[in-house]
């Protein structure tokens, strides 16, 4: 399993239409944390595995329904939730509308719409206010220069990962993983333990936005991990083999983060 995936959970009564959605999201680089068709197993599930999205179909199996499984669901932990279903009259959506989810699908569906309501379900939840467990996802706005024509980038940030768009899906990523930032012009090269990651962003604006203490801003193209650091100098820092540059302006700021006796 990769901790980079956004981890899905999909609950859904007939096996074969699961089955189906699990194999096409898992080809489009999606972990499927498990599949439930009923909401104690649904439960479980939540509770035992990492669940970054719910996919929630309406009519399961039992006398609890999709819409109260939502429910339970979102009582242990705030995470978004799709509903996915072929019930579409007004009592049905009025009580949808109570649980505030991210995005409603419904039945027949393709992969591609599917993909399409993930996304807008990591984007609408960014915007969401304080969750019950403290944390949140900060959707992090363009730069000054997009405004010119340059595609819009997006990451969020949910409590200790970040999510970085790359195609058409979300990559996690634990921001205690990232080793340093490299900017280059409008773009930032997010440099992890097992790869390097390229957003178009500006440095100051991701630095402003990242909810992380320990990344330190240590020259105009460089920010480090201080966890990630294995030596440092006043005049460079040491990250594995890889020597990087503390500019004059950043070297208070960079050794005060340190008890120096």
């Amino acid at each position: 399993m990769n901790s980079e995936q956004v981890h899905i959970l999909i609950v859904e009564d007939e096996s074969i239409v699961a089955m189906d959605l699990a194999a096409g999201l898992e080809m489009d680089g999606y972990h499927i944390a498990g599949i439930a068709d009923h909401t104690e197993e649904a439960i479980a599930i939540f509770k035992e595995e990492v669940v970054d999205i719910v996919l929630m179909d309406i009519h399961i199996i039992g006398d609890t329904d999709g819409i109260d499984t939502a429910a339970a669901l979102l009582k242990m932990r705030e995470v978004p939730i799709i509903f996915l279903t072929a019930f579409t009259d007004q009592k049905t959506v009025e009580r949808v509308k109570l649980i505030c989810p991210a995005a409603f699908l419904s039945k027949p569906y393709s992969i591609a719409n599917v993909r399409i309501s993930i996304e807008l379900a990591l984007s609408n939840f960014a915007i969401a206010k304080e969750t019950h467990s403290g944390g949140k996802l900060v959707s992090l706005p363009r730069p000054q220069e997009e405004k010119a024509g340059v595609e819009k980038e997006t990451i969020l940030q949910h409590n200790d990962f970040i999510f970085i768009k790359e195609n058409y899906r979300f990559i996690k990523i634990k921001t205690d993983a990232i080793q340093y930032l490299e900017s280059s012009n409008n773009y930032v090269h997010i440099v992890c333990d097992d790869r390097k990651y390229l957003v178009r962003m500006q440095m100051s604006q991701l630095l402003e936005k990242l909810i992380f203490k320990n990344i330190i801003r240590i020259h105009k193209s460089y920010a480090v991990n201080l966890h990630a650091i294995s030596s440092f100098s006043e005049q460079e820092v040491t990250i594995g083999k890889l020597e990087l540059p503390i500019g004059r302006s950043y070297k208070e700021d960079f050794l005060q983060h340190f008890n120096m006796r």
